[in-house]
């Protein structure tokens, strides 16, 4: 249809507006660029000082030049009219000219709220919201949302059918894409809530959670950068794969000082393996676990049962019960951490034992000789008898070690945890060589917490570092002052920090950010967390997260009906209730963006039939398809797979397909696709190339495709790992087509029952 005069006349408008903004943006990057170059030129030369000043301005504009980089795609995507003739302009970031007139509001701003939040019924003063449709730096299409309806009166054209529902109907490319132009009121409700408390989002699938969930971060470290910049902000997710998936949403919105973590990646230095036994990660991930595990600290803390002859450089001294018994008490009365207090330990007898060889070669010398012993010490410290000796009662410990022998040794596990029974005794047993896996992550964290630095000399390395922290920051503070005059004439007031001064004030070190120092720093307090699918979390690892934040500041993002995990909560009440009491907030998204409703409604049937209480959130759209359903007789699976890919493959027209069973299908479902489609076979959401997926339900979560297709879907009911929420997840992650191919029976409910 060809385009109306008024509705051309508006297209161009709006193309000359944004590619004034696209020559604004080329502008200040080329400035940063420049101004990051004549800092880089500049020696070292000078007073500490001044090389802080320089190093804390060089961060400065590569932080800004790395923030106007990501932005570069859909720059805009909005513009408010307003009652009073404002054209306000939406984008990732703000916008000003040289002389501070402004071109376009960071999305997060106040004054950009209006935008997501006004209605017909409750206009805010807004008489239309326009998208902005954009593909590169051109304006594509124009889609208006008329709030007054006199503008109807005006109006010769109205443009467009929906900004959202052309989101919702684009092809899935491997990375999750942003929402930033497209957010709905109930969406933007809770990613602008406060900063403070436990907020829990509860939403079933396809209503945007992850979505939710990573604007809110965005959100949080634009509106409390104070707090948050220092601090950081952790985002948790239940898979490497699904942190792939995202990672590209927070810097093309602006941001990216956010941890992103797996929930087996939360221990620096270790990425863990999923847990393949169900009963297991139930065990691990028991509260009760952390009692285990200091049972386990202690045991390594020992008492000798009779005398113990120790020799040193000839002579015998002997290491009785009441020494160590007394050694032992003072350690622990410490309240230092396992190998922190040995130092105390070993200092005492050290002490005992060198007065005890001290007074038997005084006697053996005779009264009246008072040659300088002060060797002794030394004599007795390095005796490999008394090293024996001090280590079997009080060892130095490591995480890794006291978890791979309390799983590996026979007898240490048992007595650290008499409560379990030899059936969940056997299940922990393993070899010393084990990889870890994702429940021993809070084992190890909790372990790590109790046992402290192994080294001896890490708490006053720590003092000193802390010390030179100080004198940091005062430096960085005066640096500042010096400066003030500058910071505002170039519009950087209030955005450098004597923090960040602190953070670059050493010549030829490496600049780390916040994010970057907490990402490999297992006591870093968070300002913030973010935990999505957050209904797989076990008790130990929300105790670790709660460690992770002190303030217990979090957004806790899930759908109880997709709880799979075995170790996995199945109320909110009941994951939070133990650390934070009653102090959290619900709540609820109850749109489904995702899913058509002939798959949607399907899945809500399958899960009530399986006894399973669900929301049923509306789904905006119907689907071209209801669900495929290819009954096939025994081996009949991956034949008849093969056989329909082309055809599914053909319908989605370019967009992802997933290929969804129990672990013991993938290999040779993976070998059999991989010959017909090679390079098309991707691991995860995909990508750009792959634009086949075969993965388990568990490896699925947080995702989604074009199309999925679920191998034997009453296996995903009744294997030992799963639970009603694993076929639900599987039914739930299409945006368009949903086929089931079965050889044994079809679950209850599939089948919309006939009146």
């Amino acid at each position: 249809m060809p385009e109306t005069s008024s509705a051309h006349h508006e297209l161009e408008h709006e193309r000359h507006y944004v590619a004034g903004l696209y020559q604004r943006l080329d502008e200040l990057r080329e400035e940063k660029r420049e101004q990051l170059a004549q800092v880089r030129r500049s020696h070292s030369a000078g007073s500490h000082q001044n090389r802080s000043e320089r190093d804390a301005f060089a961060t400065m504009y590569e932080d800004r030049l790395a923030q106007l980089n990501a932005v570069d795609d859909r720059l805009v995507f909005g513009r408010l009219d307003l009652d009073d003739g404002e054209e306000r302009y939406i984008g990732r970031i703000g916008l000003s000219t040289e002389d501070l007139q402004r071109l376009m509001v960071d999305w997060r701003a106040p004054e950009a709220g209006t935008f997501y939040q006004a209605t017909a019924f409750e206009r805010q003063g807004v008489r239309r919201r326009r998208h902005l449709i954009l593909k590169g730096r051109n304006v594509q299409a124009i889609e208006d949302d008329v709030l007054d309806y006199t503008m109807l009166e005006e109006e010769e054209a109205l443009q467009g059918e929906g900004a959202l529902l052309a989101a919702l109907n684009s092809k899935r490319t491997g990375q999750m894409s942003d929402i930033v132009g497209t957010i709905q009121a109930e969406q933007d409700r809770i990613i602008r809530a406060p900063l403070a408390g436990t907020l829990v989002v509860q939403g079933g699938p396809g209503t945007g959670k992850t979505a939710v969930a990573l604007h809110r971060a965005a959100y949080l470290l634009y509106t409390h950068r104070e707090r948050l910049k220092s601090a950081g902000v952790l985002l948790v997710g239940p898979s490497n794969a699904f942190i792939r998936y995202i990672e590209r949403v927070l810097p093309s919105l602006g941001e990216t000082g956010v941890v992103m973590s797996s929930l087996g990646q939360l221990m620096p230095g270790i990425s863990a393996v999923p847990e393949a036994n169900a009963h297991v990660a139930e065990i691990k991930g028991r509260i009760s676990m952390a009692r285990v595990v200091a049972n386990a600290v202690a045991n390594r803390q020992r008492l000798v049962l009779e005398p113990r002859r120790l020799n040193v450089e000839g002579t015998i001294l002997t290491l009785t019960p009441k020494m160590v018994q007394r050694a032992r008490d003072k350690a622990r009365a410490t309240g230092k951490p396992h190998n922190e207090a040995r130092v105390t330990f070993v200092k005492i007898l050290l002490r005992e034992l060198t007065e005890q060889l001290t007074d038997q070669l005084e006697e053996s010398a005779g009264a009246g000789n008072s040659t300088d012993r002060a060797y002794l010490a030394e004599d007795v410290r390095s005796s490999r008898d008394v090293r024996v000796a001090l280590n079997l009662c009080w060892m130095p410990m490591t995480p890794e070690k006291l978890l791979s022998e309390l799983f590996s040794k026979p007898g240490h596990l048992e007595a650290a945890a008499p409560e379990l029974s030899e059936d969940e005794l056997r299940l922990l047993r393993r070899s010393p060589d084990a990889a870890w896996t994702e429940s021993d992550i809070p084992l190890l964290d909790e372990a790590a917490e109790l046992l402290g630095e192994l080294d001896a000399s890490a708490g006053r390395d720590h003092a000193l570092r802390e010390e030179q922290r100080k004198r940091d920051l005062a430096n960085a503070e005066r640096a500042i002052e010096n400066t003030e005059g500058f910071l505002e004439d170039s519009g950087a007031h209030g955005i450098l920090s004597a923090e960040d001064l602190a953070d670059h004030n050493t010549v030829g070190e490496a600049r780390l950010t916040a994010a970057d120092r907490a990402a490999v720093d297992r006591t870093w307090a968070f300002g913030h967390i973010v935990v999505d699918e957050a209904q797989e979390l076990s008790a130990m690892q929300w105790r670790l997260l709660m460690r992770r934040c002190p303030l217990k500041s979090f957004t806790v993002v899930g759908d109880i009906a997709q709880t799979s995990s075995a170790a996995g909560a199945t109320s909110w009440q009941q994951a939070l209730t133990p650390f934070v009491g009653d102090r959290w907030t619900l709540e609820e998204l109850t749109v489904n963006y995702r899913t058509p409703a002939q798959i949607a409604e399907a899945a809500v049937r399958m899960a009530n039939a399986a006894g399973l209480v669900v929301s049923a959130p509306k789904a905006v759209r119907e689907g071209r398809w209801a669900p495929f359903i290819d009954q096939v007789p025994e081996g009949g699976l991956v034949p008849r797979l093969m056989e329909v890919l082309p055809e599914d493959l053909a319908a989605l027209e370019g967009g992802l397909l997933a290929i969804i069973a129990e672990e013991h299908h993938l290999d040779a479902v993976r070998r059999a696709v991989g010959a017909e489609y090679g390079r098309r076979l991707g691991t995860g959401a995909g990508g750009m190339e792959q634009d086949i997926v075969v993965t388990s339900p568990r490896e699925a979560k947080g995702l989604e495709f074009d199309g999925v297709v679920i191998l034997e879907p009453e296996e995903l009911l009744t294997a030992a790992a799963g639970k009603v929420g694993d076929l639900y997840v599987a039914m739930t992650r299409p945006t368009q087509r949903l086929r089931l191919i079965a050889a044994g029976p079809i679950p209850a409910g599939i089948v919309e029952e006939e009146d």
